[in-house]
């Protein structure tokens, strides 16, 4: 769970379940009403790089609480485990972000943002709060916007954050 939170703890910002209440929190999301096999073939066909470092399969969960309990939902589960794992590769903030959008390309109408108050925040969407901005949104929603739209808003922040932490690395 710990490898792939850095992409899925956007799921809270969803009415998608982030599979709270099973056994794989945060490793797995869903819902009940989605084709998680049709949404790892569109991911693969927008940006196959961006799902390197990890496998993802198709699975059914029942939350035990928290949205859809009691619910069977189909999902995808992230394995971060095992011979797929490749640490340098793996990106989970993209695979979460291209979940979103593949998401959003077979089911335009799926009313995927949840409208809530999030860490005391009002009048924000919790998905932008997350991300601190509504850029991510904004690109998932945009039926026009392309792989190379999100690589433009994102890869100078995270080229930052690689140097920022360079320093303080161990190994």
């Amino acid at each position: 769970m710990a490898r792939a939170y850095a992409g899925t703890v956007m799921v809270e910002g969803t009415t998608l379940s982030e599979g709270r209440g099973t056994t794989r929190p945060l490793e797995v999301f869903g819902a009940p009403n989605i084709d998680a096999r049709a949404i790892i073939k569109e991911m693969a066909s927008l940006a196959p790089q961006w799902l390197r470092g990890c496998r993802l399969r198709d699975c059914w969960f029942e939350p035990t609480f928290h949205k859809h309990v009691g619910k069977l939902c189909n999902g995808v589960q992230i394995h971060t485990e095992g011979a797929g794992y490749n640490h340098s590769a793996f990106k989970p903030w993209r695979i979460q972000a291209l979940a979103f959008k593949a998401i959003r390309r077979l089911y335009p109408d799926y009313p995927l943002w949840r409208d809530f108050a999030y860490e005391y925040e009002h009048g924000k969407l919790a998905i932008d709060v997350i991300n601190g901005g509504p850029l991510l949104r904004e690109w998932v929603d945009d039926v026009r916007a392309t792989r190379q739209d999100l690589d433009a808003l994102a890869t100078s922040d995270e080229q930052a954050w690689l140097n920022e932490r360079q320093q303080v690395l161990r190994y």
